[in-house]
């Protein structure tokens, strides 16, 4: 089995909010002049030699121009002036940025509270949030706003608001460049390049104050799907869902670093602690067995446990690291007081390279995972960069484009000093998404902890597959752990079959076509093709009450196909495992984590545009073709939108031989088939009917379609062309098909239901 290495860092970085009196000292600061302007102060140790200063604003300002002060040798660093700080107000980035449209009001500065309006100039074509409003922490709410012709092979990137962007052509290779205006720091990609499969590499740019800062909710939203992908890319269940032991060292190693110097507050260290704590016992919630390495740092490093002595210990070995890890005291690391992060990533890279050169061929396939709490503020040892350039040697073997799924770093920045710019470039930069979070407190990072596993959906998160293939069916079968083949055995005998789709554990959403209204639900089996259990009976089939073949017969057509869509109820629930999972469907909130989108606001809209923001949008099918030995292969198309739907439609006609088109291809369907910028769509074919129509996109699968019919069958007659075949796919955007699957996969009384979204 191929797993994947992945260095997950976790640098959080905890400023100063309690009180804590500490006892006095032979130096002492002054008490003069420190007061600010419309918010309050907080000392660690009073005005005794080592304490932090720190001011407080309220909800909407921030302290300026100082945030903290420290008491050294009795002086305050900086030194306070004559001229007292104060609370400024919030204000969000300029977004009179947006290109070939208007934003409304025109301001030179926004502050908290203040709502933009967006609209594109006359034969643009808006995306993203018509309405944004500035908020609290110096973000504007919901997506950029873009306007665009989708002319190009990828769709207009947009520009940040506090952005400007160069690069106004987005063909294969081309490239977009950013940069923010205004003193505002650049986060994300400085460099996006468009790519083969239409999307653009890297991260979406945003652009931060010294006051910017991340919710507690987005980034619980953005950080636990990468982390619950991960997770369960590495899940091994047996019979029944039960737990199997790993072989010997697992393929999971998480490491988990903890600054105890003299800047951390000892409350914010257990705090901390228990975080740590926290997160561990979350992961324990699913059916993987990492290794742990934990590690506390300051001036020097202190292992709590090592990688190395974890996989040689086999008693109660978590159980024990919890133990230690809470019998570790404040007091106990000695010296605190330099703070040199570049070790603590020295350490991780040294045991890093004693697993590959104790194993190199597991190491191979080893997913490593570092947490790591830290103020950030490193006073010795310069900047890390260098150790972690080293790391990335270490995975890579000078082949990082094919092994950039091996590591991932992730930063956690938490307080009003956080390096923004500088943590930035420490961690993963991979396409759509973000791996430094800047967060305000403790307090927040608990909040995002709480957030950030739900032990309620987890077993059933959609669209997870793993893509790879060592020849074996169980591989193939966990490449498409969704697709469910369907036979059905009709009163006069013949059968029908079908493909669909587990939209729920006991759910399988397929093609109406497939069955007639005298259809009995016993004569109804349904398969998981090379999985290993039997699926439950169907318990029944459920058409879309507005699927009428016949029902044009009087306009001269035989065979009218919208609304080809139903669901199939299963008697029970399905076990979902790595070789049995629900693929997403759009407009839900599953889906929305799934695509890494805020759950605050996000529409069925934005699932819309994000997942059909092209006028020719990458997609599969399943064949029930088999290739060889006895596996489905996955066929390639491109959706067609705008003018290109408009000239496949225009294709159909004449193949229909009709003067219109539409009164047979309604906006309810999807259409592939053709030939596009040298891509020949595949056909489908009979067997193919109500299998998924689907989307690749953030390492998940996203079904958008459902196959309904076409205008040839090219597999029973090789001598069709190719060329001018067409099918057409049941739209699962469409408001009636989305009504339809909101009334039963939203309801709980049916298992467990789906939070469908507004339209």
């Amino acid at each position: 089995m191929v797993s994947v290495l992945s260095l997950i860092l976790f640098s959080f970085i905890i400023g100063y909010c309690p009180l804590v009196t500490g006892g006095p000292t032979s130096h002492q600061c002054s008490d003069r002049n420190l007061a600010i302007q419309g918010g309050r102060l907080t000392l660690s140790k009073m005005y005794n030699d080592g304490s932090v200063l720190k001011y407080h604003c309220p909800e909407g300002y921030y302290p300026h121009p100082v945030v903290i002060r420290k008491c050294f040798r009795g002086q305050w660093d900086p030194a306070p002036s004559r001229k007292q700080p104060q609370c400024k107000r919030v204000t969000c980035p300029n977004p009179n940025v947006l290109k070939n449209g208007v934003v409304d009001p025109y301001k030179k500065i926004y502050y908290v509270n203040d709502t933009t309006t967006y609209r594109c100039n006359s034969d643009y074509t808006f995306r993203g949030s018509s309405t944004r409003v500035c908020q609290a922490n110096g973000k504007w709410s919901g997506g950029t706003p873009i306007c665009s012709r989708n002319y190009d092979h990828c769709p207009d990137p947009g520009t940040p608001p506090g952005a400007s962007r160069t690069g106004h052509i987005f063909n294969i290779d081309d490239t977009v460049t950013y940069r923010c205006n205004n003193k505002l720091m650049l986060l994300g990609s400085k460099i996006r390049v468009c790519q083969d499969d239409g999307q653009w590499s890297g991260q979406e740019p945003e652009c931060y104050a010294v006051f910017t800062y991340d919710t507690p909710e987005e980034v619980a939203e953005a950080f636990s799907s990468s982390l619950q992908t991960t997770l369960i890319m590495h899940e091994e269940t047996g019979k029944e869902g039960k737990r199997i032991k790993l072989e010997q060292g697992g393929k999971l190693d998480i490491y988990i670093a903890l600054d105890a110097s003299d800047s951390i507050d000892e409350n914010d260290f257990n705090e901390a602690k228990s975080i740590i704590k926290q997160l561990i016992e979350k992961i324990r919630y699913y059916q993987v067995s990492p290794n742990y390495e934990i590690i506390i740092f300051a001036t020097e490093v202190t292992r709590i446990v090592s990688i190395a002595d974890y996989k040689r210990n086999d008693d109660e070995k978590l159980d024990k690291v919890l133990r230690d890890l809470e019998g570790f005291n404040y007091d106990a690391k000695g010296i605190k007081t330099g703070t040199d992060i570049s070790k603590a990533y020295g350490a991780i890279l040294e045991s890093i390279s004693f697993e590959k050169t104790r194993n190199p061929k597991a190491f191979n396939d080893i997913h490593h995972v570092i947490i790591m709490f830290t103020d950030g503020l490193y006073n010795i040892g310069g900047n890390p960069i260098h150790n972690i350039r080293a790391i990335q040697d270490e995975v890579f073997y000078d082949q990082m484009e094919k092994r950039d799924e091996y590591l991932d770093l992730y930063v956690f920045g938490v307080g009003n000093e956080v390096l923004k710019e500088d943590i930035d470039g420490w961690v993963t930069k991979r396409r759509d998404e973000k791996h430094f979070y800047s967060l305000r407190n403790i307090e927040n990072v608990q909040e995002t902890f709480d957030q950030m596993i739900d032990e309620s959906t987890s077993v059933s998160l959609c669209g997870l597959y793993r893509d790879y293939d060592d020849g074996t069916p169980s591989s193939m079968r966990r490449r498409y752990p969704w697709l469910i083949k369907i036979d059905v055995t009709h009163e006069d005998g013949k059968i029908s079959n079908c493909l669909g789709s587990l939209v729920t554990p006991k759910f399988i959403l397929t093609a109406a076509h497939c069955f007639r209204i005298d259809d009995k639900s016993e004569k109804i089996k349904v398969e998981a093709p090379n999985a290993r259990d039997i699926l439950p009976k169907v318990k029944e089939y459920i058409p879309h009450p507005k699927f009428k073949v016949r029902g044009k017969v009087k306009e001269g057509i035989s065979e009218f196909y919208e609304y080809d869509v139903a669901l199939i109820e299963l008697e029970r629930s399905v076990i979902v495992d790595i070789n049995l999972r629900t693929i997403c469907i759009p407009c839900t909130k599953e889906t929305s984590g799934a695509l890494r989108l805020s759950s605050s606001g996000v529409t069925c809209k934005h699932h819309k545009e994000e997942l059909m923001n092209n006028d020719l949008v990458n997609a599969n099918f399943m064949s029930a073709k088999k290739a060889n030995d006895d596996i489905l292969p996955k066929k390639k198309v491109q959706i067609k939108q705008g003018h290109k739907r408009a000239a496949c439609i225009e294709d159909a006609k004449k193949e229909l031989k009709l003067t219109n088109a539409n009164r047979i291809i309604t906006d309810n369907f999807l259409c592939t088939g053709g030939i596009e910028q040298n891509h020949i769509d595949d056909i489908s074919c009979k067997g193919d009917s109500g299998g998924a129509t689907f989307v690749e996109q953030k390492s998940r699968v996203i079904q958008v379609g459902i196959i309904s019919w076409g205008l040839k069958d090219i597999c029973t007659d090789v001598t069709q062309s190719v060329v001018t075949a067409r099918d057409f796919h049941t739209n699962l955007f469409s408001p009636e098909v989305q009504a339809f699957l909101k009334q039963y996969l939203g309801d709980g009384r049916r298992g467990a239901p789906l939070t469908f979204l507004k339209m």
